[in-house]
Formats: structure tokens, sequence, C-alpha cells
């Protein structure tokens, strides 16, 4: 009984972690393949496009803020039915005095500075109460549109089912002795999985906080306790029965984190508002078989769960091996400890200067679900603070 309760164990986590990293893939691209995003858009240059207001809370952002403001206003949408509004999270760099001046030469964008920290998820919702417009932007200052990226986003306001559009950020830049690189990766392949959930089942796992619009009519801020706003709004829209897709052609540009601390930092940050979001939502998990419900236990949860998955299928692979059933489980043992290993070989090689590009992604990869362990002990402990720093990226390291 023990033997084959260990064998349930083994076997069980290794198809659920196969499942989401490799199965759930290929699954969503066979079903996505030939179907076509929402056809009811409105024209470009229509007359009857909304208004949108969007929203940016900001921290210390002097590196960037000029150029996200500019990159904004240089758009296709008309400018007569935008606004920029902005809060300025008690920034203490220069970026309130480029924010002012900003404001004289763009009329669209209102700035609000605060005197005291209040975190991302409080700013926005300070910003939301004064937004009027029927369609919200929220984006973040790193975050650099094209000139048809507003409109891309917008257009689908015209279907009554839309009820939130995410944009595609896609990373220009990456070094090979960092992890941006697989970081770039790890962006590209989720953008991609999240248009396929909303071209299938018009449930796209999560907007990227960076850039997306939602519909005001079913816009619900996230509790100011809450880390992960973004995937909050996304899941409250679909819980109200609206449709949260992913548009490729609302392209926008972000430069990813090269820095492993700092990506640990923000990645251990998110998993503790995972887990806030998973029991916020938990009754959409249910019956499994529905497709919003199906691609969160297969895109988001088990993903969020690997840390344990791994751990248990490790305590089941030392079962077996002392219960002597076999090579195979000795094979697998090697395996699982010889991977995390590897991170040591890795580090050893790039403080020579090289760089392998499988090492980094192993280190990549185990790195992250030790972050999501730790923001899943952080959030049995309690969320103490959703006031953020911003993650050291390539334009504040130059």
């Amino acid at each position: 009984m023990i033997t084959a309760a260990l064998l349930l164990v083994f076997w069980g986590c290794l198809l659920l972690v196969a499942h989401t990293y490799v199965l759930f893939p290929v699954l969503l691209g066979r079903l996505a393949r030939g179907r076509r995003q929402n056809p009811d858009v409105y024209a470009a240059g229509a007359s009857d496009l909304p208004a949108v207001d969007i929203l940016l809370a900001a921290h210390n952002e002097e590196a960037v803020i000029a150029e996200k403001i500019r990159s904004t206003f240089a758009t296709t949408y008309p400018l007569d039915r935008l606004r920029l509004l902005v809060g300025s999270d008690n920034s203490s760099d220069q970026t309130n005095v480029l924010l002012a001046a900003l404001a004289e030469k763009y009329p669209q964008l209102h700035v609000e500075a605060y005197g005291q920290r209040t975190g991302k998820p409080g700013v926005i919702d300070r910003l939301a109460r004064k937004a009027t417009a029927p369609v919200l932007v929220l984006t973040d200052a790193n975050v650099f549109f094209e000139p048809d990226t507003l409109f891309e986003l917008v257009k689908h306001f015209h279907n009554p089912a839309i009820g939130l559009v995410g944009g595609n950020i896609l990373n220009p830049d990456h070094r090979a002795e960092g992890i941006s690189g697989q970081e770039k990766a790890y962006l590209e392949r989720e953008n991609r999985m999240k248009y396929q959930e909303g071209v299938v089942w018009g449930a796209m796992m999560g907007a990227f906080g960076g850039c997306f619009a939602v519909r005001r009519a079913c816009y619900h801020p996230a509790p100011a306790e809450f880390l992960v706003d973004d995937f909050y709004i996304t899941m409250a829209v679909l819980r109200d029965g609206y449709q949260a897709i992913n548009e490729l052609d609302a392209i926008c540009y972000e430069d990813v984190s090269d820095h492993l601390p700092e990506e640990f930092r923000r990645k251990a940050r998110i998993s503790a508002g995972n887990f806030q979001n998973l029991g916020e939502f938990r009754r959409l998990l249910w019956p499994p078989w529905r497709g919003v419900a199906f691609a969160w236990w297969s895109h988001k949860v088990l993903r969020w769960c690997t840390p344990q998955l791994l751990l248990l299928l490790l305590a089941a692979t030392v079962g077996l091996v002392a219960r002597g059933t076999g090579w195979f489980f000795w094979l697998a043992l090697v395996g699982q400890v010889g991977l995390p290993l590897l991170l040591l070989l890795d580090a050893a090689l790039q403080r020579t200067g090289r760089h392998p590009r499988l090492l980094r992604f192993i280190t990549h990869f185990y790195s992250m679900n030790a972050a999501l362990l730790l923001g899943y002990w952080r959030y049995l402990r309690g969320i103490k603070t959703t006031v953020w720093q911003p993650t050291q990226r390539f334009q504040q390291a130059k």
C-alpha cells in the first residue's frame, strides 16, 4: 500500500507539472488553430470611437517618465478623446518636476502628487474614481506604446461582450550575461498563450499589468491589501460574465529585468499576490471542465503550485528508492538532485565570462520557482504592505 501511494504521488506530481508546462500549451495551440480573434471591432478612424482615460501609477520614475508620456501622446487615437491621469506615489526623485513640465506641454495630462506611499493598487483606485471615460487603460511607466497601440486595444469594445483587452508587451533587448533572455522568452510564450486562451474561450488568464484596457462598466478595483491588481481586475471581468482577450497588434515595449535578485524579489511579491487572488476567485475553478476553470487550473494554479509539486515528487522518489523499486527511480532521483546543482555550475561559469543558454534557463526555472515558494510562505504569514519599489531594469541600469 505504501509503495502504491508513493507511485501515485510520483506520477501524479510529474503529470501535473508536465501538464502546466508542456501538455496544456500544446493542447491550447491545437484548439486555437484556425480560429479568429473577435471580429466585431471599431473601424480605424471611426467617428464613434469611445473616450479613453489612461491610468498610471508612478514612483521614482525619472529615468523613464518623459519617454512614457511622449510615447503615449504620439498616437493615432484622437487626442480629444484621450486623457492621461498620473498619480505620483510620494516620488522623491525628479519625477514630479518632470511631470509638471510635461503637463504644460500636453493638456491631456493630469497629474496628482501624493505625499504618502499607498502602493500601486491604491493609486490606481484613486485615479479610477476620477475617470469618466467608458474605457480605461492601465499602464506602467516603463512600458512604451506604438502609435497604434491604443486603437488596437480599444477597437474591441465595439463588441459588448468584451470586458478587457490585454496588450502585446515585447522586450526589444536582452543581455547574455543576465536572465533577461530567459525573461524575454517567458513573456513571449505567455503573450501567445493568453492570445490563444482569448480566441478559444474568451478567457485570457491575467492581463500583463503594463498595458491593458478595461470597460469601466465592469472595472472592479483590487482591494487595498492586494498585491497583484492586474490579475484581480481580469478575473473580476470574467466573474461578471464578460470576455477577456489579448490583442497581439496592440504592441508596446518593456525592458525586462537583467538581474536575478531583482527579478526574484518581483516574482516573490507577485506570487504572494497570486495566492490572494486564488482565494478571492476560487469559485471560478469549478467545474474544472469549463473554459475559464480549465484555463486557470492549467495555465496558472498548477504553475503557482509547481514548487510544492516538485518537493512532493522528490519526497516520493526518495521513498520509492528506499523501498528498492528499481533503477528508474534511482535515475529520477539523480536527475532531481543534479539539475538544481547546475545552478552552481552556471554561477561559476558566469564569473569566468561564459553564459551557456541552457544552464541559464535551468537557473531561471529553479530560481523563479523558489520565488513562488517564498511568495506562498509570505501569503501564509499575511501580507503586511502593498507598497512597492520599481524593479531595476535597463533604463535605470544605464
